[in-house]
Parts: C-alpha cells; sequence; structure tokens
C-alpha cells in the first residue's frame, strides 16, 4: 500500500452496511481494514468476532444504518460491545447515514423521538465517539453526550457542479422551507441565487407542491436535499419547476436511500441527473444512467485521522 499509516494503534473496521465505502476509507488512509467478522445464529441472532487484538487502540468502526436498519443497528451496538469488553481504548462510530434521524421531535401527540432512543442506545453500548455526514435534523447532535462531528455533504457536491459546463444561469433550488440553509450553502459556493418550493405534505412520503418563491424562469435548476428517500418531493419539485419556465432541473442528495418506486419515478421524472454519495451503498438494480455517485471516503478518512492525531476536525465543516 503506497500510503501506508504507520501507527498499530489506529484500527478501522466495517460491518455489513457499507462495505465498499469502508475498503475505500482504509485505502485513503493507508490501513488494512480490521478483522472480524458478523455470523448469525440459526434463530436469526447477530454473532460478531474480532479476530485480532485491539487492546489499547483508537478503534473506528464504519456502519450506516440504512436497510435493513433494524439489522444495521444492532450489528453495531452488538460490536461497539465487542470491542469495550475487548480493552478498547476509544470507540469512534463513523456512521455516513444516521437512520431514524427523521424523528427527531414529537410532531403531534404520542409520538416517539426515535433519533434520541438510537443516540441513548449508540451511547449505553460503549461508544465514545460519533462521526456523521449530514443529519437530517443538526440539532440531533445535542442527543449525544459525548463527542460527535457532524460532517457536511455540500461541498464535495458542491464540487462535482463547479467543474460543469452549463447553458445558462443557475438557481438552487430548496425542495421546501426546511431546506433553505443546506441550499444556501450550495448556492454560496456555486455563486448563485436561491429559490424554494412552497409544499404542504398531507400525510408521510405524500409531497403535494404549491407554488415556487423565487425566480427560475429561463434558468437551470439545482435541486438539493439531505435524503432522496421515495423520490416523490424531488421529481414533484422538478416537475413544478419545468412548468414553470427552468429549462433544465438537476438535483443532488447526501443520502440515497431510494426505497419504493424512487428509482422509478427518477427515470421517469424530469431530471436531467440526480447528483449523490456514497453514505448509503447502492445494489446493482439502483445503478441507473441518471445517477451520479460521488465518494465521500476521503472526507471521511480525513475526520479519523485528525480524531486519531487529536488534531481540529473543524476544518472539514467548511
Amino acid at each position: 500500500m503506497s500510503n501506508q499509516y504507520l501507527d498499530p494503534n489506529l484500527k478501522v473496521f466495517s460491518l455489513n452496511s457499507n462495505r465498499e465505502l469502508a475498503s475505500q476509507i482504509a485505502e485513503v488512509i493507508g490501513v488494512e481494514l480490521g478483522k472480524c467478522s458478523v455470523s448469525r445464529f440459526s434463530d436469526g441472532e447477530i454473532q460478531i468476532n474480532i479476530e485480532e487484538s485491539i487492546r489499547g487502540c483508537d478503534v473506528f468502526v464504519i456502519q450506516s444504518t440504512n436497510t435493513p436498519i433494524n439489522e444495521h443497528l444492532m450489528e453495531l451496538l452488538i460490536m461497539i460491545d465487542a470491542l469495550k469488553r475487548a480493552s478498547a481504548k476509544t470507540i469512534n462510530v463513523v456512521m455516513p447515514y444516521y437512520g431514524y434521524a427523521r424523528q427527531d421531535r414529537k410532531a403531534r401527540a404520542r409520538e416517539p423521538i426515535t433519533a434520541k432512543l438510537v443516540a441513548n442506545l449508540i451511547e449505553t453500548a460503549g461508544a465514545t465517539r460519533v462521526i456523521t455526514l449530514d443529519l437530517h435534523a443538526p440539532q440531533i447532535q445535542g442527543f449525544f453526550d459525548i463527542p460527535i462531528d457532524h460532517l457536511m455533504g455540500v461541498p464535495i457536491l458542491a464540487e462535482y457542479f463547479k467543474n460543469r459546463e452549463y447553458g445558462g444561469d443557475i438557481v438552487v433550488v430548496s425542495p421546501d422551507h426546511g431546506g433553505v440553509v443546506r441550499a444556501r450553502k450550495l448556492a454560496d459556493r456555486l455563486k448563485a441565487p436561491i429559490a424554494i418550493i412552497d409544499k404542504r405534505r398531507p400525510r408521510p412520503n405524500v409531497a403535494e407542491v404549491m407554488n415556487i418563491v423565487g425566480n427560475i424562469e429561463g434558468k437551470i435548476c439545482i435541486l438539493i436535499d439531505d435524503i432522496i428517500d421515495t423520490a416523490g418531493t424531488i421529481t414533484l419539485a422538478a416537475s413544478a419547476l419545468v412548468e414553470s419556465g427552468a429549462t433544465e432541473v438537476y438535483a443532488c442528495c447526501t443520502h440515497p436511500v431510494l426505497s419504493g418506486p424512487a428509482i422509478e419515478r427518477i427515470e421517469n421524472s424530469k431530471i436531467k441527473e440526480l447528483v449523490v454519495t456514497n453514505s448509503i451503498s447502492l445494489p446493482e438494480e439502483k445503478k441507473i444512467d441518471k445517477i451520479k455517485n460521488l465518494s465521500v471516503a476521503s472526507l471521511m478518512a480525513e475526520a479519523i485521522i485528525r480524531v486519531h492525531e487529536e488534531q481540529s476536525v473543524s476544518i472539514l465543516f467548511d
């Protein structure tokens, strides 16, 4: 390995959610992935074996909590417990995609705040730090009583769009009021104005577009969101933009959950290209021509090295 990292006290392990990204991160750092196996008892119980000594080491466990989310979450909790009992010096959870983040408050009576419950589980299991990317709600950082490094996907997405040629003026569009701060960050980097789609959502995963705030007529629009799940919001937004006079519509997000009818909707939508990151591993059937996948491996690797070497991580937030 050309850029071998020489400190033997840095260990990087991967569980099952995103081995491809974990391998890329290990390669950027210059370490081999730690040896561990995840197996199942016949009744489905998860068993984890760590197959090397990690006593006194800074251990980084790479695991997104995407589909099947409960499997991946249990794998992570069991791994943290195993590391704690094997005398790891620190247990750092590298979670590019934090599942259950959309349940971050009580929107109506008798609802759970599951994002807080997941934070409690990770902490109670024995994690000493969390490194994550584009939390759906930034206040989730406050659900933890351990350090949390909240990295941003916008710089990676912005870099991609900066290097493209466009045949006209760009407008960055937020698909709802909640995403205005994110849209503003991308717009600042692209030196473009922003527009907002004012929508009403009658029930979960059902979006209804109302009207567009801002001038998008004759412009090239870039929609930005943190998560695209069933792609209802983003494809309806794209249609509304084209109907209001946009010449082309691109879309981007950090976390391509892409569940249910998402791929079919994107294929049949007005979106010219959807730019995503590999915070969630896309199976082959979801790798369509319209989707461009960018890697977050360098960002995650840099965060891991900085945490291990006790350097500032805040430089990466920009």
